[in-house]
């Protein structure tokens, strides 16, 4: 029987996505740490980390690979009039870390506590090094809802997404296809598909064709400049 590869914790590598488990769908390895180093190589390489709090870190690339294209997302027609309304102030990298906590807490009350302590942590880190992002809805400078992420050369892999208020969510994930679009980013990576992310416009792809947009789209050389876009995205 095939099983997860156990890393090294001294040698920063993965083995190829290709051996990853049908059974757990995309179980590839276990153990190492969540350096920003070997967290940057894993999205490089279409893996992720992904477990509950008293596990070791497991690493995954499912198959196929939920994605989309952000110019197809969807905007139904409820949605189309909210974003009209500007009911929600949007804001870029203003709070990542009220964020973060922010799907941490909404995953703990279904009882999916994947976003731990450590990796809070860890993905605040990446974020204070310029590789990881949020996307920010407030309402009376309330936060409501929101995304973060992580960004390499013109790719944007999506890690969580919360919201307190109806459609909140949706309207960051818009507006991040909106900015990603401007900005020449040809994939998210959704990493999983569920019935939320499927009404965005989300779809799937093999791992075989995942593959070479990783080798053409990670080039650090040719990253968006997160630095200079505008903490406040203009309104609809």
């Amino acid at each position: 029987m095939a099983q997860a590869i156990w890393l090294d914790d001294h040698i920063l590598s993965f083995p190829a996505i290709d051996q990853a488990l049908t059974d757990p769908n995309g179980l590839l390895a276990v153990g190492g740490d969540l350096s920003p180093a070997r967290l940057l190589l894993a999205y490089r390489s279409g893996i992720f980390p992904w477990y509950e709090s008293g596990q070791p870190i497991l690493w995954w690339s499912p198959e196929p690979r939920a994605v989309i294209k952000p110019q197809q997302v969807k905007i139904s027609r409820s949605l189309r009039k909210r974003l009209k309304r500007n009911e929600f102030e949007v804001r870029l990298n203003t709070n990542f870390s009220a964020v973060i906590t922010g799907c941490a807490a909404a995953r703990l009350s279904t009882s999916d506590t994947w976003i731990t302590d450590e990796m809070q942590n860890a993905y605040l880190k990446l974020h204070q090094l310029g590789h990881a992002h949020s996307i920010e809805c407030y309402k009376d400078d309330q936060l409501v809802g929101g995304l973060y992420g992580v960004s390499i050369g013109r790719l944007f892999f999506g890690e969580s997404m919360f919201h307190t208020a109806t459609d909140a969510s949706k309207v960051a994930f818009v507006y991040l296809c909106r900015l990603l679009e401007q900005q020449q980013c040809p994939l998210i990576d959704c990493q999983l598909e569920n019935p939320h992310l499927l009404s965005l416009g989300c779809n799937t792809i093999s791992r075989q064709e995942f593959k070479p947009l990783l080798a053409s789209y990670t080039d650090e050389k040719k990253s968006i400049d997160w630095r200079n876009l505008p903490p406040n995205l203009p309104d609809w």
